[in-house]
């Protein structure tokens, strides 16, 4: 008589799906109520200290921004979203969207809706090139609209932004600080805005 020797097999488990990551609130911190009550000198001081944020750990999300000070509530510019997303090639760009204007604590609603917010000044994003023009702060992200295909007439492609995050265990929180090109030239637009983390974005833009 003979025996035939059996191996048990096992089905290995289905990887988990990922989850979502959980809603985050839609109102400013105590910190970005702390940075938005500064004045530009302190602002300034904040900007230099800053260290360069993640590339990486942009594309995808949507930021909360506030522009500071306070006379772009009057201009009916003071609330707005920035996005990031990565293209195919693995360069990141990012978008704006207007929000409604309401007060500070009452949070970010993009307009005209919630759902199909209207995407406008398109920026490619980038770490500082030493060797380029727009090099004036070297432990910075570059926000370069000139670069972001937006219409030929449109004023946002004059500006170059820098980005930094404020505190080095922080990537949630982001300052900005905008100039304007006007040909060679690089007028600073006395301003600031801050940038807050606020919710997952699409990962890629059909333009």
């Amino acid at each position: 008589m003979t025996t035939t020797a059996t191996t048990a097999t096992t089905t290995p488990a289905p990887a988990p799906a990922p989850t979502a990551p959980p809603p985050r609130p839609n109102q400013p911190s105590a910190r970005v109520l702390e940075l938005e009550r500064m004045s530009l000198a302190a602002l300034e001081q904040v900007f230099v200290r800053g260290v360069t944020p993640d590339l990486a750990g942009l594309a995808g999300w949507e930021f909360r921004g506030l522009n500071s000070p306070a006379h772009f509530k009057l201009l009916g510019i003071k609330k707005f979203v920035k996005g990031f997303w990565r293209d195919a090639a693995g360069a990141t760009w990012g978008y704006n969207y207007p929000v409604e204007q309401n007060r500070i604590a009452d949070g970010w609603y993009g307009l005209p809706s919630v759902t199909a917010p209207k995407r406008f000044g398109f920026y490619t994003v980038a770490p500082v090139d030493p060797t380029a023009r727009d090099n004036r702060y070297l432990h910075a992200l570059l926000l370069d609209y000139g670069r972001g295909g937006n219409p030929r007439f449109d004023a946002s492609a004059g500006l170059r932004d820098y980005v930094v995050q404020v505190d080095a265990a922080d990537p949630d929180l982001l300052l900005g600080k905008a100039y304007y090109a006007l040909g060679p030239l690089r007028v600073p637009t006395a301003s600031f805005f801050i940038l807050e983390r606020h919710q997952p974005g699409p990962t890629t833009i059909a333009r």
